[in-house]
């Protein structure tokens, strides 16, 4: 797995410098490198470990599990819980554990746990990763297009540019990437409040900054997502996580997730109160 480098040299400048030091050296052997074909043979990704962060070892650790609370997923035979987290994790700031205190002991009195899936929102990033698929992957010269065929969302990731001087925060941001070899990078940034970093509801601030590398290994059979987080309002240190897929040959189906679900629970999915048409 790759190495990322700390805040102080990476998060603490200005953008210019993280891309900068994230660009690719211009070496012959980069610039003359074919970049990993994600969508050779029909491939799909689809997550290989649940709903949950991997950690990477010497890095704080992603949000896990309250042991008091335990979750059991569907599928098992057992009533199924929702995913309380530890607030214990010594790298979440207090603001954010004083809102998932209260939202945590509002699940447990009864409250549904909303997840950006169940609710039929867009997940951010790096939510987006913890929909488990299938994603597919559209590239081009000038763009990485990821989509999930979930609801059909979609993250534009452009090619060798900057990002731009004045962001506009939005449901994914705006990311950027360049290939290094092997290896997609992506960096994004401007990331509105609206989405959660993580499957424990975690919420985060509009300096939410996170950069994600995509390699295939086992022979092309799966796909590791290595990612660097950092929010410097929402987390004490910068945080790696690993996400891993395995390569399906399938095409991409219609799922339409908002498709009249509100007959057992009102999820919060967005409804039109009147038509546009």
């Amino acid at each position: 797995m790759c190495s990322f480098t700390t805040r102080e040299s990476v998060f603490g400048g200005s953008v210019l410098a993280v891309l900068i030091l994230t660009a690719p050296s211009a070496t012959t052997a980069q610039q003359t490198a074919s970049p990993p074909d994600f969508a050779s043979k029909g491939a799909a990704w689809q997550t290989a470990n649940g709903g949950e962060f991997i950690a990477v070892p010497g890095s704080p650790s992603p949000l896990r599990q309250d042991a008091a609370h335990p979750f059991v997923p569907n599928g098992t035979g057992k009533q199924p819980t929702y995913r309380i987290a530890d607030l214990s994790n010594p790298n979440l700031k207090q603001w954010a554990k004083d809102i998932m205190k209260k939202d945590n002991d509002e699940v447990l009195a009864g409250k549904i746990a909303f997840t950006a899936r169940s609710s039929c929102m867009p997940a951010g990033v790096p939510g987006y990763t913890l929909y488990g698929g299938p994603f597919y992957f559209l590239q081009t010269p000038k763009e990485v297009v990821i989509l999930f065929e979930g609801n059909q969302e979609v993250r534009h990731v452009y090619l060798d540019v900057p990002h731009a001087a004045n962001q506009k925060p939005t449901w994914y941001g705006e990311s950027v990437g360049h290939y290094d070899g092997d290896t997609l990078v992506v960096d994004t940034i401007g990331l509105n409040t609206k989405t959660f970093v993580d499957n424990y509801r975690t919420p985060h601030s509009e300096k939410l900054h996170v950069v994600e590398r995509y390699k295939m290994t086992d022979e092309g059979k799966t796909l590791e997502v290595a990612m660097m987080i950092d929010d410097p309002d929402t987390y004490n240190q910068p945080w790696q996580a690993i996400r891993r897929f395995r390569r399906v040959e399938r095409t991409m189906a219609e799922d339409v997730c908002a498709e009249n679900n509100q007959h057992l629970f009102d999820y919060h999915i967005p409804a039109a109160n009147k038509p546009d048409f």
